[in-house]
This record gives C-alpha cells, sequence and structure tokens, in this order.
C-alpha cells in the first residue's frame, strides 16, 4: 500500500493539506450542515425538488470522504483522478442546467481547474 509522506516543509504536503480541508468543508460545512443553502437549491435544481435535501447531505457525506481520503495520503494518483472526474462532471451539469444559481461561473471553473492541478501536484 502507497501512503504519500506528509512533511509541512514541502508543497506538495501543504497542497494536499489544503485540498483535503476544502473538500471537507463544501461537503460537511456547506451541503451536509446546510451552511449555503444555494448547494441544495442547484441540487433541487438537477435531480428534483423531493430529493434535494437527502441526496444534497450525501453529495456532503461523500466529498467528505474524498477529503479524507486526500489528508490520508493512500493511493493519491486514484484520488486525484476521482476528484477530476467529479470536478469536470459537477462542473458541466451545473453550467448546462444551473448556471443562473452560480455566484461566478468562470471563477468557479478556473478555482477548480487550481483546485485539481494541486490534487495532482500532491498526488505525484
Amino acid at each position: 500500500m502507497h501512503v504519500a509522506p506528509f512533511d509541512l516543509h514541502t508543497f506538495s504536503a501543504w497542497a494536499r493539506l489544503f485540498v483535503g480541508c476544502l473538500w471537507l468543508v463544501f461537503g460537511l460545512v456547506f451541503k451536509l450542515a446546510r451552511a449555503v443553502p444555494r448547494h441544495e437549491r442547484i441540487v433541487a435544481r438537477i435531480l428534483g425538488e423531493r430529493v434535494a435535501p437527502v441526496l444534497t447531505r450525501l453529495i456532503g457525506v461523500g466529498e467528505g470522504l474524498v477529503g479524507l481520503w486526500m489528508l490520508s495520503g493512500l493511493f493519491l494518483p486514484w484520488c486525484a483522478l476521482l476528484q477530476t472526474v467529479l470536478v469536470v462532471t459537477m462542473n458541466a451539469i451545473e453550467l448546462t442546467k444551473a448556471r443562473d444559481l452560480l455566484l461566478a461561473p468562470l471563477p468557479m471553473v478556473l478555482g477548480n481547474t487550481v483546485l485539481l492541478a494541486l490534487a495532482w501536484y500532491a498526488a505525484f
């Protein structure tokens, strides 16, 4: 089993810490704890009003698990690949089905590009 070292004297460790914590905040705070209700409105637009409360929380748990995986350092290339698939898929769906609910679509895409670049940097 490959576990990445966590030496805070390296940029890759800080990148891993940043990416992991970002997934935790977006998942557990913004979605699971409902700190940002707009996220649930986006889910409602895409998947339906009736299921949005439950699915938003499940998405939040999933995002939290991605954050924990990143922080664990286990199999980081696979973690970065999963993040890439999730972020690209989420961005594509949100931009086509709920663009009006996004605060800033272009900065979101640019920010997510930076996030993925950091995840891949930490993975290798």
